[in-house]
């Protein structure tokens, strides 16, 4: 026999044999990969990251990255009573900016304070998510005037509203009426490739309602009008995921998850009936691991909202209260899902 034919025969098979392998390892690796659950992806982070403010109540928080500019919008009210209360009189939506996306962010400016009391805002801001959509910057949030108490309530009447800018510095110009004419809270949107919306909120019993408009500006109709009758949900965040509508919220009183208040999935396959929930459904519950091996178990981490990079989630933002303070606390989703 040829040695050396022998030989390149030899070295042949071993060739196939480490590409196949090869092969095989890096397809497990990306089959494990896609195994892991959401919770296991949250990355710990620095004791200084997120956004607090001294002498203020921070809740919320919305990202989106302009050049390489990080810009977080959120919630705040001045301390004085117990948390969370006034947000409903005092509330405003602030901007802050970090140029990583822990932070810590720091304050630039308030982008939704009171105005003339004729306006259906001109009392509070809350709740903030941003958006892109064309060239404009879209923010949508609910608000409240000084005077319209909710029907049979005690306290003021909250709707969904909006503000747009050119800039992401501004200025804003804020919506002369609600979007939505009934009390709405928490809204969350997933704006199509056409420009069509989907916007989800809830309202004061926390039933949850979809209502859908050919553009930002409306007029929304109402398409859902039980979401998920099942439990009380609220503070979503909507998304897609493959070919699939997802909302990621706050289990209310543990009916998904079978714990109050922490953050569970849904999935709908045209994103305004049939909602699911996704397996598995839990995406976060109430401790926030720190880069230094100490845990911070919060008294409540709600108001969950996701930065989607190139895709992928990167990074879930929740609004945090550990009993002392509260703020905006970013966390890395690695890999990204």
């Amino acid at each position: 026999m040829d040695i050396t034919l022998s030989n390149h025969v030899r070295f042949r098979r071993i060739l196939i044999t480490l590409i196949l392998f090869t092969a095989l390892f890096n397809l497990n690796c990306s089959v494990n990969k896609t195994k892991i659950s959401f919770i296991e992806r949250l990355q710990p982070v620095p004791q200084d990251s997120g956004f607090k403010m001294e002498g203020y109540w921070v809740w919320g928080g919305s990202l989106i990255k302009v050049n390489s500019t990080y810009h977080l919008f959120a919630s705040r009210w001045p301390k004085g009573n117990e948390f969370p209360e006034n947000y409903r009189q005092q509330s405003e939506i602030v901007r802050a900016t970090s140029k990583t996306i822990l932070g810590p962010y720091e304050f630039q400016e308030v982008v939704i304070g009171e105005r003339d009391s004729s306006y259906w805002d001109s009392n509070m801001a809350h709740n903030p998510t941003i958006h892109k959509i064309g060239d404009t910057y879209v923010l949508f949030y609910i608000g409240s005037d000084f005077t319209t108490l909710h029907p049979n309530k005690k306290y003021l009447y909250r709707c969904v509203g909006y503000a747009t800018a050119t800039s992401i510095n501004g200025p804003w110009k804020r919506s002369e009426k609600p979007i939505i004419n009934q009390e709405s809270n928490n809204p969350a949107v997933y704006v199509e490739k056409n420009g069509n919306i989907k916007l989800m909120f809830r309202d004061a019993p926390l039933r949850v309602i979809l209502a859908t408009a050919p553009s930002y500006e409306g007029p929304y109709y109402i398409d859902n009008e039980n979401v998920w009758p099942y439990c009380k949900l609220e503070d979503f965040y909507l998304f897609k995921y493959g070919n699939q509508y997802h909302c990621i919220c706050e289990d209310n009183v543990g009916g998904v998850s079978g714990h109050v208040r922490w953050g569970i999935r849904l999935f709908s396959d045209n994103g305004i009936t049939d909602w699911q929930k996704y397996e598995p459904a839990v995406v976060y519950d109430h401790d926030i691991k720190y880069d230094d091996g100490s845990i911070l178990h919060c008294v409540r981490r709600e108001r969950p909202q996701l930065y989607i990079e190139n895709g992928k989630i990167a990074c879930l933002l929740t609004g945090v209260y550990d009993g002392t303070d509260s703020w905006c606390q970013p966390v890395k989703v690695y890999p990204p899902q």
